[in-house]
């Protein structure tokens, strides 16, 4: 879906679901990685995680749950998750109270290792062990594995 059939789409939810039209800009940003979509309260434009398009249904409930903040602000309701406006659209239009979890991509551990008295140093950042020492013994660390 491109980002021109994501402002369709969003356009005629609006429509279809609350009867309101959606006047402002909607857009797929790569970088959200914990969250489906995001409403902006300054411009009022939302962006969406490409990553849930996988499950149509839950992306609907995505849409759904970022087009009941943009409607409720533009009306001067509660739109924040704890307001009850906000709790009540969301049960009386579909939309998601929270958007699930996407499987994480297993992350890389480095493993480095003295060379004297052995123990092993696990890192999640790459470092360059010409650079350091030991904290037991002083001794040489050497990459190992990843």
């Amino acid at each position: 879906m491109t980002n021109e059939q994501l402002q369709q789409y969003v356009e005629q939810l609006s429509l279809d679901v609350f009867a309101l039209p959606f006047r402002h800009i909607a857009l797929f940003n790569d970088r959200l990685r914990t969250t489906g979509g995001r409403y902006f309260l300054t411009d009022h434009h939302l962006d969406f995680n490409r990553s849930h398009l996988a499950d149509l249904d839950t992306f609907r409930g995505i849409v759904i749950h970022e087009l009941c903040h943009y409607h409720l602000h533009l009306r001067g309701m509660g739109h924040r998750h704890q307001d009850q406006d906000f709790k009540e659209w969301l049960q009386r239009y579909g939309g998601l109270r929270y958007s699930p979890r996407l499987e994480e991509v297993e992350k890389k551990n480095h493993l480095y290792e003295c060379e004297k008295c052995g123990t092993l140093y696990r890192r999640k950042r790459k470092m360059n062990p010409e650079r350091y020492r030991c904290g037991r013994c002083r001794g040489k660390i050497f990459y190992k594995s990843s």
